[in-house]
């Protein structure tokens, strides 16, 4: 499979590092800061899939390109899901083919269905109060992180007493707050904490390298390929 990446930051470039130590795929076309703004649907052409870890600015124009080049495309950049919405009609009006995710770690979207089920556990449990917290490494551009606001919704999904999240630390009484940190070169760490007077219930998901996540992206391109739709990559993942 001829791959293109629309990005070569920290993800781009291991899941550049992936792909040459196997021999099943190709790395054809490196799209960066750079050289971006020259990229064509004529130059996507020679791929099989595109994969995007780029910036939530680069997006739309990306998935533009790849709707008129004919290409499915993974979209793993987070920050962007305001347009979500547009990227779904375009992709329907086209015929096209995408997938995202907040998160493409087989091990995040556990972290994920566990979240889910204790939401709905705690929906009527007004006693405790749900809390997220994240933290990226410095350069991470978005805040709070897609991961997050995932968990954050599907908190809120079942919540009677939460309506929305906030991403300030002392938010009003009806919003989940999602506290956000930069540090380092820390990979990932997202915790859910459900906490009363009695007592606080704890879940914790935290990456060790951006493999998983790399290795998430390759197996979403191989699903995508020969595909027509929009996808969301738990959807594929777990029944």
């Amino acid at each position: 499979m001829k791959i293109a990446l629309l990005g070569y930051g920290k993800m781009g470039k291991m899941i550049d590092e992936i792909i040459q130590r196997g021999s099943m795929h190709q790395v054809i076309l490196k799209a960066d800061e750079f050289n971006r703004d020259s990229l064509s649907a004529d130059d996507l052409k020679q791929a099989d899939v595109a994969i995007d870890f780029s910036v939530p600015a680069a997006v739309m124009t990306n998935a533009a390109l790849c709707l008129n080049a004919g290409l499915p495309l993974v979209i793993g950049t987070t920050g962007w899901y305001e347009q979500l919405g547009e990227l779904r009609e375009w992709c329907k009006q086209k015929n096209g083919a995408f997938i995202y995710a907040s998160n493409f770690s087989m091990g995040v979207n556990i972290f994920f269905e566990v979240n889910r089920r204790l939401s709905e556990l705690m929906k009527d449990r007004n006693d405790y109060e749900p809390r997220i917290t994240e933290i990226h490494h410095t350069q991470k551009k978005d805040a709070p992180s897609g991961t997050a606001i995932t968990l954050a919704n599907d908190i809120l999904k079942y919540s009677s007493q939460m309506r929305r999240w906030s991403n300030e630390e002392n938010g009003k009484q009806d919003e989940l707050i999602i506290l956000s940190r930069r540090e380092g070169d820390v990979k990932g760490i997202h915790e859910v904490k459900f906490t009363s007077a009695a007592d606080e219930i704890t879940i914790r998901h935290e990456a060790f390298s951006r493999e998983g996540f790399a290795r998430g992206a390759i197996y979403a391109a191989e699903w995508i390929s020969g595909k027509k739709g929009f996808f969301e990559f738990r959807e594929i993942l777990l029944p």
